[in-house]
Parts: C-alpha cells; sequence; structure tokens
C-alpha cells in the first residue's frame, strides 16, 4: 500500500467504524422496540448497517478478494443512497421515521451521500497505486 494513502484510508475505516457501530445500534434498537411503527425505515436501517459492517471490514483487508468485496458493497451504498433519498423525498410518508440514508443522508449531514464516493475514490487510488 502506498504510503501516502495510510492516513487517508485509516481516516476512511474508522468513519465506517463509526458509522457501522452507529448504524448497528440503532436498528437493532428500531428492529427490537418499534418496528412496527416504520417498517419500511428500520429495514433499511438493518440494511446499512449491514453494508457498514462489511464496508469496514473489507476495506481494513489488502487481498485482491477482500478489495473487490469493498468496492462492491460500496457501490450498493452509493446506490441505496441515491434511491432510498429520492424514496423518502418522493414519498416521506413512508419514512415517518428517517433511516441513516434519508433524504439522502441530511440527517447525518450527509456523509451517507458522501462517504461512499470519497470510498470508492480511494479504492481506485489504491488499485492504480498497485499496478
Amino acid at each position: 500500500m502506498p504510503k501516502q494513502s495510510l492516513g487517508v484510508g485509516r481516516l476512511l475505516i474508522a468513519i465506517y467504524a463509526i458509522f457501522a457501530i452507529s448504524a448497528t445500534a440503532r436498528a437493532s434498537y428500531q428492529l427490537i422496540r418499534e418496528f412496527d411503527q416504520a417498517p419500511m425505515a428500520y429495514s433499511l436501517s438493518a440494511i446499512s448497517a449491514a453494508v457498514y459492517l462489511l464496508a469496514t471490514y473489507s476495506l481494513t483487508k489488502q487481498e485482491p478478494k477482500w478489495q473487490r468485496i469493498a468496492f462492491f458493497t460500496i457501490w450498493f451504498e452509493l446506490v441505496g443512497v441515491i434511491a432510498v433519498g429520492a424514496l423518502s423525498w418522493a414519498l416521506p410518508a413512508l419514512f415517518a421515521h428517517p433511516s441513516v440514508w434519508s433524504n439522502f443522508g441530511a440527517g447525518y449531514a450527509f456523509i451517507p451521500l458522501l462517504l461512499p464516493i470519497l470510498g470508492l475514490l480511494w479504492l481506485r487510488k489504491q488499485h492504480a497505486g498497485n499496478h
């Protein structure tokens, strides 16, 4: 791994880890205690938690297999943020209780929208640096 990417990579992984922990805790609580109030939003929160966990883990690995998994996981995350953001904007009644990705992550300073873009750029730079 190129030396200049260590700081950026560690920061990226740390942000993913924070999102993974917080999304997992929030989704667990929502699924156990409040699922009947907003099943769509809370199911999507659980999916986002799983995506953040897989992205975090796969980003820590240097093997090509895990880098591919990170790439596809982060692409899935970006598509999810855009799809859920558009759906929650178009049909807000489905999201009485917002998920992490609702309104393109507006409740989280749009970090859920920016994070996968940064992750994909970093992975691209890593891939280019290894060839």
